[in-house]
């Protein structure tokens, strides 16, 4: 397996991206992937997700990017705006570098979120959509589960706080407000259902795992359990599972 780095350079943006391939004339199919809220290009869960499709599969290509703010990336201020920006960028550079129109997602946590909030607002490119512990309730996520208690009352005198592990991301009271304006748990999936497959560990300590099945259900959505396993799938065997199903979906 082959990997290189690379940036997108447009729209006044620039999108710092990861490619694993075996051989980048025979691509003939993407795999667009994107980490979770504080994650990055450079996580060992693509890496292992790329090393077992194409083991099998010369003519797959997995990429992934840093999204606003995260990694590397030169942004200083996240917004829902530039997160639709890269995915546009990602999906258009995939498409032509590539001439193909075989697009798939595999996107974890708050990489989910915005995968499902960009294919109800601009309609669906990808053959198949894989979302592992999806933050559908990102809203709820960020503001209850991942944000202290003194960061909020922060937040609520409009003081931007600094959240993250890797990289400390700057978030601002806007940047929840536009999260509370865009709940896409409340929108309706069903034409995009068929396309859609749904990975949730039962043992989820960041995203509930009975939200997340009711909003699958509602929307007709695929939704397949994982057995004790948590947000961030950290036993091997469970993140192989998920792998497994994700990659059968994909038909790889």
């Amino acid at each position: 397996m082959n990997s290189k780095y690379f940036y997108i350079n447009e729209s006044g943006c620039s999108v710092h991206c990861k490619i694993y391939f075996s051989d980048l004339r025979a691509v003939k199919r993407v795999i667009i992937c994107l980490h979770g809220f504080t994650g990055h290009m450079d996580n060992k869960a693509v890496e292992r997700f790329a090393d077992y499709v194409l083991k099998k599969h010369r003519d797959v290509a997995v990429m992934i990017y840093n999204a606003p703010c995260h990694g590397d990336d030169v942004k200083k201020k996240l917004t829902l705006e530039d997160c639709e920006k890269y995915i546009s960028l990602a999906t258009a550079y995939a498409k032509k570098r590539f001439n193909t129109d075989e697009l798939y997602v595999y996107a974890n946590s708050f990489g989910g979120y915005q995968f499902l909030k960009y294919i109800s607002e601009n309609g669906n490119p990808y053959k198949k959509l894989a979302l592992r512990c999806p933050a559908v309730n990102m809203f709820t996520v960020l503001s209850e589960m991942v944000i202290a208690h003194e960061g909020r009352k922060a937040l609520e005198r409009n003081k931007p706080i600094l959240v993250g592990f890797d990289r400390k991301i700057k978030i601002t009271r806007q940047f929840l407000d536009e999260l509370r304006d865009s709940d896409i748990s409340e929108r309706d999936f069903g034409a995009f259902a068929d396309d859609i497959i749904i990975v949730q560990g039962t043992r989820d300590e960041i995203v509930s795992f009975d939200f997340v099945k009711a909003f699958a259900e509602k929307n007709g959505i695929k939704f397949v359990p994982v057995e004790n396993a948590d947000h961030r799938f950290i036993d091997p065997l469970k993140m192989d599972e998920a792998i497994k199903v994700i990659t059968e979906f994909f038909e790889l």
